[in-house]
């Protein structure tokens, strides 16, 4: 079965790919599960530059391992505000200065929306997802989830902004979700429902 390594060792982010992949004849991989300790910087201006960046250090690291039969795969996700010009965006797991601080994250955002009303405080998620095979043949796929941030957090389900992103036809907060629901229209979701119709042509 051919691997697919997935450059992240973050287990929300693992679980919820393996999954909406599961229909797959794939063996999912963690950096963790494969001995790779590569902290790739993500320096990128767009969400696809760092995506890409990640995905090709970890596939040139498999490649002078020697490694066969597998594919990289990489993403990288952010929130957007259209108010705020697009914030938190590239920069969302470091937004309060702290790389995968939550809760600090999401209060510097409450904050800064705290003098608009919810019909201004529109945001979409983004992911961008890499994928290398071992041939070097490259793919990059997009998803996005469209919601508004709420005023407080709401929900306990769901990891980084979920608690405060609100989506009008579930009239619940990702946080508020059961992962089914959360899986059929999150951005990362409708990224990885797109791969699985395209990754055959990279098996």
């Amino acid at each position: 079965m051919k691997k697919l390594i997935v450059a992240s060792n973050n287990e929300h982010k693992i679980k919820e790919i393996k999954e909406i992949l599961k229909d797959l004849s794939l063996d999912i991989r963690s950096l963790k599960d494969e001995n790779i300790f590569i902290d790739v910087e993500e320096d990128g201006k767009t969400f696809k530059e760092n995506a890409l960046k990640k995905a090709r250090e970890i596939y040139k690291f498999l490649n002078n391992r020697n490694e066969k039969d597998f594919i990289v795969m990489s993403d990288d996700s952010g929130l957007v505000v259209d108010i705020l010009n697009g914030e938190p965006g590239v920069y969302s797991a470091r937004y309060a200065g702290e790389h995968g601080n939550s809760k600090k994250n999401n209060e510097k955002l409450l904050k800064k929306l705290s003098e608009f009303s919810i019909e201004e405080r529109k945001a979409y998620f983004i992911c961008l997802v890499a994928l290398i095979n071992q041939e070097g043949k490259e793919l990059t796929i997009e998803g996005k989830s469209y919601g508004y941030i709420t005023e407080n957090l709401k929900g306990n389900e769901g990891f980084g902004y979920d608690p405060i992103f609100f989506v009008k036809e579930f009239n619940k907060t990702f946080a508020e979700m059961t992962p089914e629901e959360k899986n059929s229209i999150s951005h990362r979701g409708k990224a990885l429902e797109k791969l699985k119709e395209e990754i055959s042509q990279l098996i």
